[in-house]
């Protein structure tokens, strides 16, 4: 089954939604970064919470989020935007705990419970949007909905879970996000409340093999919810050779002479997607005629 989004609205546009399966696209970030199950789940929420923030921006925005707790697994950083791509990388992988007192991965244990989440939205123009709260409960659903509440003032229910094999590898994960919009009613907030108080958990809901539309008719009722759109969702890396090959240029003169003289060779990796790329002297030169090229000109 395919990863995707859907949007929706509910209870007539007093609720807008979002749902998706990010099963495949958190396989792809533990297998890249070998991440053990609890530092995978931890992953894995933050990853389908950018998914999801990413669909509320425009196609060519993009967004960051980074949520750095005192915990072990240390700073998780994702990058998302509007087309359903999304990548990211915690700063120490190999962080897993035996289960909670609930029989979960522990993820409070990992993130910890004192820190701040952080959200960067680069949407093309001269400033960036930034907003940060203090984290919560290091569990990241949470913190995710206190965000919505005290960063945009959006009244919100966010749910993220991801469920781990016994070799390591990613069952079931997925989420949503669900949103009181300005003028709801009461009648409607209180029906809300009590379907979310009375939902099975979302990882669970993933794992039965349920789509994000039938999730979303699951805990907003069926007859109540009008799907708007629906988007591919996957793990991408928009890294490349040239892209760090600018960047060594960048460095300057010098700094390539160096490399040169006391390696023969440079190499760039992305903490993104783990990817390496080597540059020999050769291409190190071409380097510097560049530099020279750019002088003369």
């Amino acid at each position: 089954m395919k990863d995707y989004l859907i949007k929706a609205l509910a209870f007539n546009g007093e609720i807008r939604a979002y749902a998706t399966r990010t099963t495949n696209t958190v396989e792809e970030g533990r297998r890249r970064h070998d991440t053990w199950p609890t530092a995978t789940a931890a992953l894995g929420r933050s990853m389908t919470a950018g998914v999801m923030m990413g669909a509320m921006v425009k196609g060519d925005d993009k967004l960051t989020i980074k949520i750095e707790g005192n915990g072990p697994i240390g700073a998780i950083i994702i990058d998302a935007n509007g087309h359903g791509e999304v990548r990211g990388y915690v700063s120490n992988p190999h962080t897993h705990f035996d289960l909670n007192e609930m029989g979960k991965l522990d993820v409070r244990r990992a993130v910890g419970t004192d820190g701040m989440l952080t959200v960067v939205k680069d949407v093309n123009m001269k400033d960036f949007f930034t907003g940060q709260v203090p984290i919560i409960s290091g569990e990241i659903a949470e913190d995710f909905t206190q965000y919505f509440v005290v960063s945009e003032q959006v009244p919100s229910a966010v749910a993220l879970g991801v469920l781990v094999n016994p070799d390591n590898s990613v069952k079931a994960a997925g989420g949503f996000v669900i949103q009181v919009m300005p003028g709801a009613s009461e009648e409607t907030i209180s029906t809300l409340e009590k379907k979310i108080s009375e939902m099975e958990p979302i990882s669970k809901m993933v794992d039965d093999g349920l789509t994000p539309e039938e999730i979303l008719n699951t805990v907003l009722g069926a007859e109540n919810v009008d799907i708007l759109a629906d988007m591919d969702v996957k793990f991408s890396c928009n890294c490349s050779k040239e892209r760090f090959g600018n960047a060594i240029i960048g460095l300057g003169e010098n700094e390539i002479k160096a490399m040169i003289e006391e390696e023969g060779q440079a190499e760039a990796g992305c903490h993104f997607c783990l990817e390496k790329y080597v540059y020999p002297k050769e291409e190190l030169e071409g380097f510097l005629d560049e530099i020279h090229a750019r002088k003369e000109a």
